[in-house]
Protein backbone atom coordinates (compact mmCIF):
# COMPACT_ATOMS: atom_id res chain seq x y z
CA UNK A 1 0.00 0.00 0.00
CA UNK A 2 1.49 3.37 -0.94
CA UNK A 3 2.62 5.44 1.99
CA UNK A 4 0.92 8.83 2.02
CA UNK A 5 1.82 11.64 4.38
CA UNK A 6 -0.79 12.01 7.08
CA UNK A 7 -2.94 15.11 6.50
CA UNK A 8 -2.27 16.23 10.03
CA UNK A 9 1.36 15.35 10.62
CA UNK A 10 3.06 17.40 13.33
CA UNK A 11 4.87 19.94 11.14
CA UNK A 12 5.79 23.56 11.73
CA UNK A 13 2.64 25.65 11.70
CA UNK A 14 2.14 28.26 9.01
CA UNK A 15 -0.47 29.77 11.33
CA UNK A 16 1.22 31.83 14.03
CA UNK A 17 0.68 30.93 17.68
CA UNK A 18 0.12 33.89 20.04
CA UNK A 19 2.89 34.63 22.55
CA UNK A 20 5.30 31.83 21.50
CA UNK A 21 7.86 33.00 24.07
CA UNK A 22 5.56 31.76 26.86
CA UNK A 23 5.93 28.16 25.69
CA UNK A 24 9.46 27.73 27.07
CA UNK A 25 8.58 27.86 30.81
CA UNK A 26 6.02 25.09 30.34
CA UNK A 27 8.60 22.91 28.58
CA UNK A 28 11.17 23.50 31.33
CA UNK A 29 8.61 22.67 34.01
CA UNK A 30 7.73 19.42 32.23
CA UNK A 31 11.40 18.40 32.00
CA UNK A 32 11.91 19.07 35.73
CA UNK A 33 8.88 16.90 36.57
CA UNK A 34 10.21 14.07 34.44
CA UNK A 35 13.64 14.30 36.02
CA UNK A 36 12.20 14.06 39.52
CA UNK A 37 10.47 10.77 38.77
CA UNK A 38 12.93 9.20 36.33
CA UNK A 39 13.93 6.49 38.78
CA UNK A 40 10.61 4.65 38.66
CA UNK A 41 10.92 1.04 37.56
CA UNK A 42 9.11 -0.42 34.56
CA UNK A 43 6.68 -3.29 35.09
CA UNK A 44 7.79 -6.67 33.67
CA UNK A 45 6.04 -7.72 30.45
CA UNK A 46 2.68 -9.44 30.85
CA UNK A 47 4.20 -12.65 29.53
CA UNK A 48 6.16 -12.91 32.80
CA UNK A 49 2.91 -13.37 34.75
CA UNK A 50 0.69 -16.47 34.82
CA UNK A 51 -1.71 -16.18 31.91
CA UNK A 52 -2.94 -18.30 29.05
CA UNK A 53 -2.57 -17.57 25.38
CA UNK A 54 -5.95 -17.94 23.72
CA UNK A 55 -7.48 -17.42 20.31
CA UNK A 56 -10.81 -16.89 18.59
CA UNK A 57 -13.10 -19.82 17.89
CA UNK A 58 -11.71 -21.68 14.85
CA UNK A 59 -13.69 -21.09 11.66
CA UNK A 60 -14.66 -24.77 11.46
CA UNK A 61 -16.24 -24.59 14.93
CA UNK A 62 -17.73 -21.13 14.39
CA UNK A 63 -19.61 -22.36 11.32
CA UNK A 64 -21.29 -25.00 13.50
CA UNK A 65 -22.76 -22.43 15.89
CA UNK A 66 -26.36 -21.21 15.36
CA UNK A 67 -25.04 -17.92 13.98
CA UNK A 68 -22.59 -19.71 11.69
CA UNK A 69 -25.27 -22.08 10.41
CA UNK A 70 -27.65 -19.19 9.75
CA UNK A 71 -24.98 -17.24 7.87
CA UNK A 72 -23.96 -20.16 5.63
CA UNK A 73 -26.63 -19.52 2.97
CA UNK A 74 -26.21 -15.73 2.62
CA UNK A 75 -22.43 -16.10 2.60
CA UNK A 76 -22.71 -18.62 -0.23
CA UNK A 77 -25.01 -16.23 -2.10
CA UNK A 78 -22.53 -13.35 -1.65
CA UNK A 79 -19.03 -14.81 -2.14
CA UNK A 80 -16.23 -12.55 -0.93
CA UNK A 81 -18.67 -10.26 0.88
CA UNK A 82 -19.91 -9.72 4.43
CA UNK A 83 -23.14 -8.38 5.85
CA UNK A 84 -23.47 -4.90 7.39
CA UNK A 85 -26.10 -2.86 9.20
CA UNK A 86 -25.61 0.70 10.41
CA UNK A 87 -26.34 1.34 14.11
CA UNK A 88 -27.13 5.04 14.09
CA UNK A 89 -28.55 5.65 17.56
CA UNK A 90 -27.50 4.83 21.09
CA UNK A 91 -30.52 2.61 21.80
CA UNK A 92 -29.99 0.69 18.54
CA UNK A 93 -26.38 0.02 19.43
CA UNK A 94 -27.09 -0.92 23.05
CA UNK A 95 -29.89 -3.29 22.05
CA UNK A 96 -27.72 -4.97 19.42
CA UNK A 97 -24.90 -5.54 21.91
CA UNK A 98 -27.35 -7.20 24.28
CA UNK A 99 -28.75 -9.27 21.41
CA UNK A 100 -25.24 -10.39 20.43
CA UNK A 101 -24.43 -11.46 23.99
CA UNK A 102 -27.67 -13.46 24.08
CA UNK A 103 -26.80 -15.06 20.73
CA UNK A 104 -23.33 -16.19 21.82
CA UNK A 105 -22.95 -19.93 22.30
CA UNK A 106 -19.15 -20.29 22.33
CA UNK A 107 -17.24 -16.99 22.63
CA UNK A 108 -17.82 -13.32 23.47
CA UNK A 109 -14.89 -10.91 23.05
CA UNK A 110 -14.98 -7.21 23.97
CA UNK A 111 -12.23 -4.63 23.36
CA UNK A 112 -12.77 -1.03 24.51
CA UNK A 113 -10.94 2.19 25.28
CA UNK A 114 -13.54 3.00 27.96
CA UNK A 115 -15.76 0.52 29.85
CA UNK A 116 -17.74 2.20 32.60
CA UNK A 117 -19.62 0.41 35.36
CA UNK A 118 -22.56 2.80 35.10
CA UNK A 119 -26.21 2.08 34.27
CA UNK A 120 -25.74 0.75 30.73
CA UNK A 121 -22.30 -0.66 31.56
CA UNK A 122 -23.86 -2.88 34.23
CA UNK A 123 -26.57 -3.97 31.78
CA UNK A 124 -23.87 -5.11 29.35
CA UNK A 125 -21.80 -6.72 32.11
CA UNK A 126 -24.93 -8.57 33.17
CA UNK A 127 -25.44 -9.82 29.61
CA UNK A 128 -21.82 -11.00 29.56
CA UNK A 129 -22.20 -12.77 32.92
CA UNK A 130 -25.35 -14.58 31.79
CA UNK A 131 -23.46 -15.72 28.67
CA UNK A 132 -20.61 -17.01 30.85
CA UNK A 133 -23.13 -18.87 33.01
CA UNK A 134 -24.29 -20.66 29.83
CA UNK A 135 -20.72 -21.82 29.18
CA UNK A 136 -19.63 -19.02 26.81
CA UNK A 137 -15.97 -17.99 27.11
CA UNK A 138 -15.88 -14.24 27.77
CA UNK A 139 -12.74 -12.17 27.20
CA UNK A 140 -12.74 -8.46 27.98
CA UNK A 141 -9.80 -6.19 27.14
CA UNK A 142 -9.90 -2.59 28.38
CA UNK A 143 -7.40 0.24 28.05
CA UNK A 144 -5.96 1.30 31.39
CA UNK A 145 -6.20 5.07 31.01
CA UNK A 146 -9.93 5.07 31.76
CA UNK A 147 -9.92 1.96 33.92
CA UNK A 148 -8.28 3.21 37.09
CA UNK A 149 -11.34 2.96 39.35
CA UNK A 150 -12.01 -0.78 39.20
CA UNK A 151 -14.74 -1.56 41.69
CA UNK A 152 -15.69 -4.94 43.09
CA UNK A 153 -18.15 -5.77 40.30
CA UNK A 154 -15.67 -6.07 37.43
CA UNK A 155 -13.15 -7.79 39.66
CA UNK A 156 -15.81 -10.19 40.97
CA UNK A 157 -16.81 -11.15 37.42
CA UNK A 158 -13.15 -11.84 36.69
CA UNK A 159 -13.34 -14.64 39.28
CA UNK A 160 -15.89 -16.50 37.08
CA UNK A 161 -14.24 -19.54 35.46
CA UNK A 162 -15.51 -18.45 32.03
CA UNK A 163 -14.61 -14.75 32.27
CA UNK A 164 -11.17 -13.22 31.82
CA UNK A 165 -10.46 -9.47 32.07
CA UNK A 166 -7.20 -7.95 30.88
CA UNK A 167 -5.94 -4.36 31.05
CA UNK A 168 -3.91 -2.89 28.21
CA UNK A 169 -0.77 -0.82 28.86
CA UNK A 170 -1.35 -0.18 32.60
CA UNK A 171 0.57 2.51 34.44
CA UNK A 172 -0.41 1.54 37.97
CA UNK A 173 -2.44 -0.91 40.01
CA UNK A 174 -5.66 -0.36 41.87
CA UNK A 175 -3.85 -1.04 45.12
CA UNK A 176 -1.43 1.83 44.52
CA UNK A 177 -2.04 5.37 45.69
CA UNK A 178 -2.79 8.17 43.25
CA UNK A 179 0.72 9.48 43.97
CA UNK A 180 2.32 6.22 42.84
CA UNK A 181 0.14 5.96 39.74
CA UNK A 182 0.97 9.56 38.86
CA UNK A 183 4.68 8.89 39.40
CA UNK A 184 4.46 5.82 37.17
CA UNK A 185 2.75 7.88 34.50
CA UNK A 186 5.29 10.71 34.45
CA UNK A 187 8.30 8.42 34.66
CA UNK A 188 7.34 6.93 31.29
CA UNK A 189 5.06 9.59 29.88
CA UNK A 190 5.78 8.76 26.23
CA UNK A 191 4.68 5.15 26.70
CA UNK A 192 1.58 5.87 28.72
CA UNK A 193 0.17 8.62 26.52
CA UNK A 194 -0.11 5.92 23.82
CA UNK A 195 -3.47 4.21 24.25
CA UNK A 196 -5.54 1.38 22.78
CA UNK A 197 -8.43 3.27 21.17
CA UNK A 198 -9.92 0.19 19.41
CA UNK A 199 -13.59 -0.65 19.98
CA UNK A 200 -15.15 -4.01 19.10
CA UNK A 201 -17.55 -6.69 20.32
CA UNK A 202 -17.30 -10.10 18.65
CA UNK A 203 -19.55 -13.16 19.08
CA UNK A 204 -18.68 -16.73 18.06
CA UNK A 205 -16.24 -15.36 15.46
CA UNK A 206 -19.31 -14.80 13.23
CA UNK A 207 -20.78 -11.39 14.08
CA UNK A 208 -19.27 -8.19 15.49
CA UNK A 209 -19.88 -4.51 16.21
CA UNK A 210 -17.21 -1.89 15.46
CA UNK A 211 -17.41 1.88 15.44
CA UNK A 212 -16.96 4.87 17.66
CA UNK A 213 -18.87 3.90 20.80
CA UNK A 214 -17.24 2.94 24.06
CA UNK A 215 -19.22 1.31 26.87
CA UNK A 216 -20.86 3.99 29.00
CA UNK A 217 -24.12 5.88 29.47
CA UNK A 218 -23.03 8.88 27.40
CA UNK A 219 -22.71 6.63 24.31
CA UNK A 220 -26.22 5.16 24.58
CA UNK A 221 -28.37 8.26 25.22
CA UNK A 222 -28.51 7.35 28.93
CA UNK A 223 -26.45 10.09 30.60
CA UNK A 224 -28.18 13.08 32.22
CA UNK A 225 -25.22 15.35 31.47
CA UNK A 226 -23.52 14.28 28.20
CA UNK A 227 -24.94 12.74 25.02
CA UNK A 228 -22.33 11.50 22.54
CA UNK A 229 -23.76 11.21 19.01
CA UNK A 230 -22.00 8.26 17.46
CA UNK A 231 -22.10 5.56 14.78
CA UNK A 232 -21.44 1.81 14.88
CA UNK A 233 -21.79 -0.96 12.32
CA UNK A 234 -23.05 -4.49 12.92
CA UNK A 235 -21.03 -6.94 10.81
CA UNK A 236 -21.67 -10.56 9.89
CA UNK A 237 -19.69 -13.18 8.02
CA UNK A 238 -15.99 -13.39 7.07
CA UNK A 239 -15.18 -9.88 8.30
CA UNK A 240 -15.66 -11.13 11.88
CA UNK A 241 -12.64 -13.39 11.47
CA UNK A 242 -10.42 -10.39 10.66
CA UNK A 243 -11.76 -8.48 13.66
CA UNK A 244 -11.14 -11.54 15.85
CA UNK A 245 -7.57 -11.88 14.57
CA UNK A 246 -6.87 -8.30 15.62
CA UNK A 247 -8.44 -8.89 19.04
CA UNK A 248 -6.27 -11.98 19.58
CA UNK A 249 -3.13 -10.01 18.76
CA UNK A 250 -3.97 -7.45 21.43
CA UNK A 251 -5.18 -10.04 23.95
CA UNK A 252 -1.90 -11.94 23.77
CA UNK A 253 0.26 -8.79 23.63
CA UNK A 254 3.11 -8.32 26.10
CA UNK A 255 1.33 -5.24 27.51
CA UNK A 256 -2.07 -6.88 28.11
CA UNK A 257 -2.06 -7.75 31.83
CA UNK A 258 -4.50 -10.04 33.63
CA UNK A 259 -6.69 -8.00 35.94
CA UNK A 260 -5.69 -10.27 38.81
CA UNK A 261 -2.11 -8.96 38.51
CA UNK A 262 -3.30 -5.38 38.96
CA UNK A 263 -6.18 -5.90 41.37
CA UNK A 264 -5.49 -7.87 44.53
CA UNK A 265 -8.99 -8.08 45.98
CA UNK A 266 -10.00 -11.56 47.05
CA UNK A 267 -13.28 -13.17 46.06
CA UNK A 268 -15.13 -16.38 46.77
CA UNK A 269 -18.20 -18.00 45.24
CA UNK A 270 -20.49 -15.97 47.48
CA UNK A 271 -19.14 -12.69 46.07
CA UNK A 272 -19.85 -13.82 42.52
CA UNK A 273 -23.37 -14.88 43.53
CA UNK A 274 -23.91 -11.45 45.08
CA UNK A 275 -22.72 -9.76 41.89
CA UNK A 276 -25.08 -11.96 39.86
CA UNK A 277 -28.03 -11.06 42.08
CA UNK A 278 -27.17 -7.36 41.91
CA UNK A 279 -26.92 -7.43 38.12
CA UNK A 280 -30.20 -9.33 37.81
CA UNK A 281 -31.92 -6.73 39.99
CA UNK A 282 -30.31 -3.93 37.97
CA UNK A 283 -31.57 -5.51 34.73
CA UNK A 284 -35.14 -5.74 36.02
CA UNK A 285 -35.07 -2.09 37.10
CA UNK A 286 -33.14 -0.51 34.22
CA UNK A 287 -33.37 -2.55 31.01
CA UNK A 288 -36.68 -1.15 29.81
CA UNK A 289 -36.24 2.48 30.95
CA UNK A 290 -32.83 2.64 29.27
CA UNK A 291 -33.85 0.88 26.03
CA UNK A 292 -31.61 -2.15 26.55
CA UNK A 293 -34.17 -4.78 25.56
CA UNK A 294 -33.92 -5.76 21.87
CA UNK A 295 -36.94 -4.48 19.95
CA UNK A 296 -37.13 -7.82 18.15
CA UNK A 297 -37.15 -10.67 20.67
CA UNK A 298 -36.45 -13.22 17.92
CA UNK A 299 -32.92 -14.66 18.32
CA UNK A 300 -30.37 -13.18 15.93
CA UNK A 301 -29.71 -16.51 14.24
CA UNK A 302 -33.38 -16.78 13.30
CA UNK A 303 -33.38 -13.19 12.04
CA UNK A 304 -30.35 -13.93 9.85
CA UNK A 305 -31.92 -17.13 8.52
CA UNK A 306 -35.19 -15.33 7.83
CA UNK A 307 -33.42 -12.38 6.15
CA UNK A 308 -35.10 -9.94 8.56
CA UNK A 309 -32.02 -8.48 10.25
CA UNK A 310 -31.54 -5.86 7.53
CA UNK A 311 -28.01 -6.85 6.53
CA UNK A 312 -26.54 -5.30 3.39
CA UNK A 313 -23.93 -7.52 1.77
CA UNK A 314 -20.85 -5.84 0.32
CA UNK A 315 -17.12 -5.97 -0.32
CA UNK A 316 -15.05 -4.85 2.65
CA UNK A 317 -11.60 -4.24 4.10
CA UNK A 318 -10.71 -4.34 7.78
CA UNK A 319 -7.43 -2.82 8.95
CA UNK A 320 -6.27 -2.52 12.56
CA UNK A 321 -3.05 -1.17 13.94
CA UNK A 322 -0.68 -3.62 15.60
CA UNK A 323 -0.02 -3.37 19.36
CA UNK A 324 3.53 -2.68 18.22
CA UNK A 325 2.45 0.87 17.45
CA UNK A 326 2.48 1.40 21.23
CA UNK A 327 5.23 -0.93 22.40
CA UNK A 328 7.31 -2.36 19.61
CA UNK A 329 9.23 -1.70 16.42
CA UNK A 330 6.30 0.28 14.96
CA UNK A 331 6.21 2.75 17.87
CA UNK A 332 5.59 6.27 16.61
CA UNK A 333 4.99 5.24 13.00
CA UNK A 334 1.89 6.08 11.00
CA UNK A 335 -0.60 3.30 11.77
CA UNK A 336 -1.99 0.90 9.19
CA UNK A 337 -5.58 1.99 9.91
CA UNK A 338 -4.80 5.65 9.21
CA UNK A 339 -2.78 4.72 6.14
CA UNK A 340 -5.75 2.78 4.75
CA UNK A 341 -8.11 5.71 5.39
CA UNK A 342 -5.76 8.23 3.79
CA UNK A 343 -5.37 6.11 0.69
CA UNK A 344 -9.14 6.06 0.24
CA UNK A 345 -9.34 9.84 0.74
CA UNK A 346 -6.53 10.52 -1.74
CA UNK A 347 -8.35 8.44 -4.37
CA UNK A 348 -11.63 10.36 -4.04
CA UNK A 349 -13.12 11.45 -7.35
CA UNK A 350 -16.20 13.45 -6.37
CA UNK A 351 -16.69 13.90 -2.60
CA UNK A 352 -15.31 13.29 0.87
CA UNK A 353 -17.63 13.70 3.86
CA UNK A 354 -15.90 13.68 7.25
CA UNK A 355 -17.28 12.99 10.72
CA UNK A 356 -14.32 13.66 13.04
CA UNK A 357 -15.10 14.99 16.52
CA UNK A 358 -11.42 15.60 17.22
CA UNK A 359 -9.90 17.21 14.14
CA UNK A 360 -6.38 18.64 13.92
CA UNK A 361 -5.35 18.76 10.24
CA UNK A 362 -2.01 20.62 10.38
CA UNK A 363 -0.51 22.11 7.22
CA UNK A 364 -0.31 18.85 5.29
CA UNK A 365 -4.01 18.26 5.88
CA UNK A 366 -4.82 21.66 4.45
CA UNK A 367 -2.60 20.89 1.45
CA UNK A 368 -4.37 17.56 0.91
CA UNK A 369 -7.76 19.27 0.95
CA UNK A 370 -6.57 21.96 -1.44
CA UNK A 371 -5.34 19.29 -3.85
CA UNK A 372 -8.71 17.50 -3.72
CA UNK A 373 -10.85 20.60 -4.16
CA UNK A 374 -8.66 21.83 -7.03
CA UNK A 375 -9.76 18.69 -8.90
CA UNK A 376 -13.43 19.35 -8.21
CA UNK A 377 -13.77 17.06 -5.18
CA UNK A 378 -16.20 18.31 -2.54
CA UNK A 379 -14.65 18.11 0.95
CA UNK A 380 -17.10 18.70 3.80
CA UNK A 381 -16.04 18.34 7.44
CA UNK A 382 -18.20 18.03 10.57
CA UNK A 383 -16.41 18.40 13.89
CA UNK A 384 -17.36 19.69 17.32
CA UNK A 385 -17.89 23.33 18.15
CA UNK A 386 -16.01 24.74 21.11
CA UNK A 387 -19.29 24.72 23.03
CA UNK A 388 -19.93 21.03 22.27
CA UNK A 389 -16.49 19.43 22.55
CA UNK A 390 -15.42 17.41 25.57
CA UNK A 391 -11.75 18.11 24.71
CA UNK A 392 -10.98 21.84 24.73
CA UNK A 393 -7.26 21.12 24.20
CA UNK A 394 -8.02 19.49 20.86
CA UNK A 395 -10.16 22.46 19.88
CA UNK A 396 -7.14 24.67 20.49
CA UNK A 397 -5.16 22.52 18.07
CA UNK A 398 -7.91 22.74 15.46
CA UNK A 399 -9.00 26.36 15.66
CA UNK A 400 -5.96 27.97 13.96
CA UNK A 401 -6.66 25.89 10.84
CA UNK A 402 -10.23 27.01 10.22
CA UNK A 403 -9.25 29.92 7.97
CA UNK A 404 -6.69 27.90 5.95
CA UNK A 405 -9.21 25.05 5.56
CA UNK A 406 -11.86 27.39 4.20
CA UNK A 407 -9.35 29.10 1.91
CA UNK A 408 -8.44 25.62 0.62
CA UNK A 409 -12.06 25.09 -0.44
CA UNK A 410 -13.38 22.90 2.39
CA UNK A 411 -16.88 23.17 3.80
CA UNK A 412 -16.74 23.40 7.58
CA UNK A 413 -19.49 22.59 10.09
CA UNK A 414 -19.35 22.52 13.90
CA UNK A 415 -21.78 20.46 15.97
CA UNK A 416 -23.99 22.38 18.41
CA UNK A 417 -24.29 21.38 22.09
CA UNK A 418 -28.07 21.77 22.15
CA UNK A 419 -30.05 19.71 19.65
CA UNK A 420 -33.68 20.19 18.55
CA UNK A 421 -36.47 18.05 19.94
CA UNK A 422 -37.77 15.56 17.40
CA UNK A 423 -40.38 12.84 17.41
CA UNK A 424 -38.22 10.42 15.42
CA UNK A 425 -36.10 8.76 18.11
CA UNK A 426 -34.38 6.39 15.68
CA UNK A 427 -32.33 8.97 13.76
CA UNK A 428 -28.80 10.18 14.40
CA UNK A 429 -28.30 13.77 15.45
CA UNK A 430 -31.88 14.71 16.24
CA UNK A 431 -32.78 12.79 19.39
CA UNK A 432 -34.10 15.34 21.85
CA UNK A 433 -32.18 15.38 25.12
CA UNK A 434 -31.62 17.73 28.04
CA UNK A 435 -27.98 16.67 28.26
CA UNK A 436 -25.22 18.42 26.35
CA UNK A 437 -24.72 16.89 22.91
CA UNK A 438 -21.25 16.20 21.53
CA UNK A 439 -20.21 14.60 18.26
CA UNK A 440 -18.28 11.34 18.72
CA UNK A 441 -18.76 9.50 15.40
CA UNK A 442 -15.67 8.70 13.34
CA UNK A 443 -16.88 8.03 9.80
CA UNK A 444 -15.89 8.99 6.26
CA UNK A 445 -18.06 8.76 3.13
CA UNK A 446 -16.08 8.74 -0.10
CA UNK A 447 -17.64 9.30 -3.54
CA UNK A 448 -21.07 8.46 -2.09
CA UNK A 449 -20.18 4.78 -2.51
CA UNK A 450 -17.70 3.84 0.23
CA UNK A 451 -17.88 4.14 4.01
CA UNK A 452 -14.84 4.04 6.29
CA UNK A 453 -15.87 3.75 9.95
CA UNK A 454 -14.07 2.84 13.13
CA UNK A 455 -12.13 4.51 15.95
CA UNK A 456 -10.06 6.93 13.83
CA UNK A 457 -10.13 10.69 14.25
CA UNK A 458 -8.23 12.90 11.82
CA UNK A 459 -5.66 14.03 14.34
CA UNK A 460 -2.03 13.30 15.28
CA UNK A 461 -3.08 11.07 18.20
CA UNK A 462 -4.93 8.63 15.93
CA UNK A 463 -2.12 8.80 13.39
CA UNK A 464 0.88 7.98 15.56
CA UNK A 465 0.05 7.59 19.26
CA UNK A 466 -3.07 5.50 19.77
CA UNK A 467 -3.87 2.18 18.17
CA UNK A 468 -6.96 2.29 15.96
CA UNK A 469 -9.12 0.21 13.65
CA UNK A 470 -10.85 1.06 10.38
CA UNK A 471 -13.57 -0.86 8.52
CA UNK A 472 -14.18 -0.01 4.87
CA UNK A 473 -17.55 -1.00 3.38
CA UNK A 474 -17.87 -0.66 -0.39
CA UNK A 475 -21.64 -0.27 -0.51
CA UNK A 476 -23.57 2.62 -2.12
CA UNK A 477 -26.67 1.89 0.04
CA UNK A 478 -24.65 2.05 3.28
CA UNK A 479 -22.72 5.10 2.04
CA UNK A 480 -25.97 6.84 1.07
CA UNK A 481 -27.40 6.15 4.52
CA UNK A 482 -24.42 7.80 6.23
CA UNK A 483 -24.39 10.65 3.68
CA UNK A 484 -28.03 11.32 4.59
CA UNK A 485 -27.03 11.43 8.26
CA UNK A 486 -24.26 13.88 7.37
CA UNK A 487 -26.77 16.11 5.56
CA UNK A 488 -29.05 16.14 8.60
CA UNK A 489 -26.17 16.61 11.05
CA UNK A 490 -24.86 19.64 9.10
CA UNK A 491 -28.27 21.32 8.84
CA UNK A 492 -28.43 24.78 10.48
CA UNK A 493 -30.68 23.45 13.25
CA UNK A 494 -28.02 20.91 14.31
CA UNK A 495 -24.65 22.49 13.43
CA UNK A 496 -23.02 25.86 12.86
CA UNK A 497 -21.84 26.55 9.31
CA UNK A 498 -18.43 28.20 9.53
CA UNK A 499 -17.50 30.50 6.64
CA UNK A 500 -15.06 33.29 5.87
CA UNK A 501 -16.51 36.70 6.62
CA UNK A 502 -17.46 38.69 3.53
CA UNK A 503 -16.10 42.23 3.03
CA UNK A 504 -19.48 43.59 4.11
CA UNK A 505 -19.45 41.51 7.28
CA UNK A 506 -15.88 42.55 8.04
CA UNK A 507 -16.90 46.20 7.65
CA UNK A 508 -19.73 45.67 10.13
CA UNK A 509 -17.26 44.18 12.62
CA UNK A 510 -15.02 47.26 12.60
CA UNK A 511 -14.76 48.60 16.13
CA UNK A 512 -16.12 45.41 17.71
CA UNK A 513 -14.14 43.86 20.65
CA UNK A 514 -13.51 40.77 18.52
CA UNK A 515 -12.74 41.19 14.83
CA UNK A 516 -12.74 37.60 13.56
CA UNK A 517 -12.30 36.61 9.90
CA UNK A 518 -14.87 33.84 10.54
CA UNK A 519 -18.64 33.80 10.74
CA UNK A 520 -20.79 31.08 12.33
CA UNK A 521 -24.35 30.67 11.04
CA UNK A 522 -27.18 28.55 12.42
CA UNK A 523 -30.96 28.50 12.73
CA UNK A 524 -33.09 28.46 15.86
CA UNK A 525 -36.87 28.74 16.03
CA UNK A 526 -36.92 29.54 12.32
CA UNK A 527 -34.53 32.49 12.69
CA UNK A 528 -31.10 32.64 11.04
CA UNK A 529 -28.42 33.75 13.48
CA UNK A 530 -24.80 34.78 12.88
CA UNK A 531 -21.82 35.05 15.24
CA UNK A 532 -18.26 36.30 14.92
CA UNK A 533 -16.85 34.34 17.91
CA UNK A 534 -17.19 30.67 18.85
CA UNK A 535 -20.89 30.65 19.74
CA UNK A 536 -22.20 29.37 23.04
CA UNK A 537 -18.72 28.55 24.38
CA UNK A 538 -18.64 31.12 27.15
CA UNK A 539 -15.74 33.00 28.67
CA UNK A 540 -14.12 30.03 30.43
CA UNK A 541 -13.82 27.81 27.35
CA UNK A 542 -12.49 30.63 25.20
CA UNK A 543 -9.84 31.50 27.79
CA UNK A 544 -8.91 27.82 28.22
CA UNK A 545 -8.50 27.46 24.46
CA UNK A 546 -6.14 30.40 24.46
CA UNK A 547 -4.08 28.86 27.25
CA UNK A 548 -3.76 25.56 25.39
CA UNK A 549 -2.55 27.45 22.31
CA UNK A 550 0.49 28.42 24.38
CA UNK A 551 1.49 24.83 25.17
CA UNK A 552 3.74 22.72 22.90
CA UNK A 553 1.31 19.79 22.77
CA UNK A 554 0.37 19.56 19.08
CA UNK A 555 1.67 16.02 18.68
CA UNK A 556 -0.36 14.85 21.70
CA UNK A 557 -3.72 16.04 20.36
Amino acid sequence: MPAHPAPFEAVTRSVSTPYPSLRAPFAVFALVCLALVAGCATRPPATDYPRQTSAALPASQASATPLGAALAAPEAAHPGESGFRLLATGPDSLQMRVALARAATKTLDMQYYIANEDTTGKLLLGAALYAADRGVRVRMLVDDLNFHDIDRLMAALNSHPNIQVRVFNPYGTTSESMYLRTRNFFSNVDQFTRRMHNKATIVDNEMAIVGGRNLGDEYFNASPTLDFRDLDVLTAGPVAQSISASFDEYWNSSISYPLSVLNHQKFDAHDLDTARDDLRKHWLESAEPYNAKPLNATPLAQQVAGNTLGLVWAKWEFVADSPGKIAGSEKGELGDAMRALLERIHQAQSSVLVFSPYFVPHDTGVQTIRALTSHGVRVAILTNSLAATDAVAVQAGYSPYRVPLLEAGAELYEFKPQQPEHTDQRRFGVVGSRSRASLHAKAYVIDDSTLVIGSLNLDPRSARLNTELALTVESPPIAHEVADLFKRATSPQVSYHVTLATPAQLAQLQGMPVNSPLVWTDEENGMIRTYNLDPGAGFYRNVLTGLFLLLPVDSQL
